[in-house]
């Protein structure tokens, strides 16, 4: 299976690519899409969408997962990261892929044990589950990694055999 995870953002949308053949998790690409700041953000959100659905065509990933936008102390910062949020979600519900969104909370819980996790440990978890020596830059390609990763626990047969999911799915 291929999840592309996401951490939406209008001038830096983070993304990452995680194959998981039975228990083996491999990580095929990480990255930041990045929309030109000076733009007009009709522009950046067009320029985002088109950049999502390359990623699409390029790694068809089964799932997507996308860090839900749930505070930001900054209203702009908020209204940016909400409508980049909806532009990747449209991009890929258009291809026809199903979309699952986790907040911050539920990632950091899944990847380090702790919903309270700091982006270091974060970080570090992430890495160690891919078996990466290397630290995962910027951030927030290394956030897209793990919202991928969360995707993957949450659909992890349960001791019923049963599989979880998130808690919405959009799609």
């Amino acid at each position: 299976m291929f999840v592309l995870g996401v951490d939406p953002g209008l001038t830096r949308c983070g993304y990452g690519v995680i194959h998981r053949d039975g228990s083996r998790l491999e990580a095929l690409a990480a990255g930041v899409l990045r929309t030109d700041s000076g733009a007009e953000p009709a522009v950046r959100l067009a320029d985002l969408h088109r950049e999502v659905g390359l990623l699409v065509d390029e790694y068809r990933p089964d799932e997507v997962a996308i860090e839900r936008v749930l505070f930001q102390v900054n209203v702009r910062t908020a209204m940016q990261t909400g409508q980049a949020s909806g532009v990747v979600m449209a991009a890929v519900a258009g291809a026809g892929i199903p979309v699952t969104l986790y907040s911050p909370n539920e990632v950091k819980e899944a990847v380090a044990g702790w919903g309270n996790a700091d982006k270091e440990q974060v970080e570090r978890m992430v890495r160690t589950q891919l078996g990466i020596d290397t630290p995962l830059r910027p951030v927030d390609a290394a956030d897209a990694v793990a919202v991928a990763l969360c995707h993957l626990a949450r659909m992890a047969p349960t001791r019923r055999g049963s599989e979880r999911f998130g808690d919405l799915v959009v799609g």
